[in-house]
């Protein structure tokens, strides 16, 4: 069995598909499976509620990451889910057996080695099992920064949480990836296909119509009671900046990506440039996040004009990156 190698990742599912195809010989980095994944996405919907809360959305849907590149780098994957416990972790341990690197999907609440601080009732972040000593698996969860260990009783609560993106026991493991791939047409393709969703998607709760949507949510706030109010703009802050990688987060590395991309594409000017305004939309994504936090905690009224058009000013930034990205492709 080939020695498996920790690497620490800044996103739960980009980071297991990087660390997993390089495992099997193909060399790619998280932000290219990021961008390659056609991951960055906004949404706002209010009817979907986490915590009481609309759920605010800053990247595709959980195990689309996976599936997209599976599908656009022509990778055979394999994944399974599980009608019992039982099940679940018999395969688990006979893939193992077979020398198999696993992915998985868990609760971050009942894996044992998270802090207790920051343990939650999220059901969609991913990790790698690449082995087992004793009861014990041998994890590379991607957002730690070494491998660690977590008993097969936590693992198995996390594997079948229950409620919302319940993970169900789900495993996923290649069958077959190709050690060389020409990512230039790969890349132009979804380059394109990202920012034309961004700017022109139909549905009013996606995109940047989304973050427009959530401006003028924001705005209405001011007739509603003051508690509400800031537990809404709390919660936009919470899925921001301590649901995964967050907003600004998804941004950075997006344009990490952009960065990737314009030296394979011979130091391209404009991706350089989109990947320099993506940054500053990164660090305004950050600005609003540390503004709202500001008002929540502040005895003074909410300035909720101030915090709406500083959304809506990102939502006009964010717009030039992609048009800007539309030129290249």
């Amino acid at each position: 069995m080939k020695e498996f190698k920790h690497t620490h990742h800044a996103h739960c599912e980009s980071g297991v598909m990087s660390s997993m195809l390089r495992h099997h010989g193909l060399n790619i980095s998280e932000p290219m499976i990021f961008g390659l994944s056609n991951a960055l996405n906004f949404a706002y919907i209010p009817f979907v509620k986490i915590g009481g809360m609309p759920l605010v959305s800053y990247r595709s849907i959980p195990k689309s990451i996976i599936k997209n590149i599976q599908k656009n780098l022509k990778i055979k994957m394999k994944l399974e889910t599980f009608s019992s416990q039982k099940k679940g972790e018999d395969r688990l341990n006979e893939l193992l057996e077979e020398g198999k690197v696993v992915g998985a999907q868990s609760s971050v609440y009942w894996l044992e080695y998270f802090p207790p601080e920051i343990r939650f009732h999220f059901n969609a972040h991913n990790l790698l099992v690449y082995g087992k000593e004793g009861d014990d698996y041998l994890i590379s969860d991607p957002v730690f920064d070494k491998s660690v260990k977590c008993s097969a009783k936590s693992l198995l609560k996390a594997r079948f949480a229950k409620g919302m993106m319940a993970p169900k026991g789900l495993l996923y493991y290649p069958l077959e990836v190709p050690t060389q791939i020409d990512l230039k047409p790969i890349i132009k393709k979804n380059i394109k296909k990202i920012s034309k969703y961004m700017l022109k998607t139909p549905v009013p709760i996606a995109g940047l119509r989304g973050i427009r949507y959530l401006a003028k949510s924001i705005l209405k706030l001011k007739t509603k009671p003051k508690k509400y109010a800031k537990l809404f703009l709390g919660n936009i802050v919470r899925m921001q900046e301590e649901i995964g990688t967050g907003g600004a987060g998804f941004r950075f590395m997006y344009a990490a990506f952009l960065q990737e991309a314009s030296e394979l594409f011979g130091d391209d000017k404009t991706l350089k440039d989109a990947s320099k305004l993506m940054l500053e939309v990164g660090d305004k994504w950050r600005d609003f996040a540390l503004v709202i936090a500001k008002a929540i905690k502040s005895k003074n009224e909410i300035e909720y004009k101030e915090i709406s058009d500083m959304l809506l000013d990102i939502g006009k930034n964010e717009a030039i990156v992609y048009r800007k990205l539309l030129e290249f492709t």
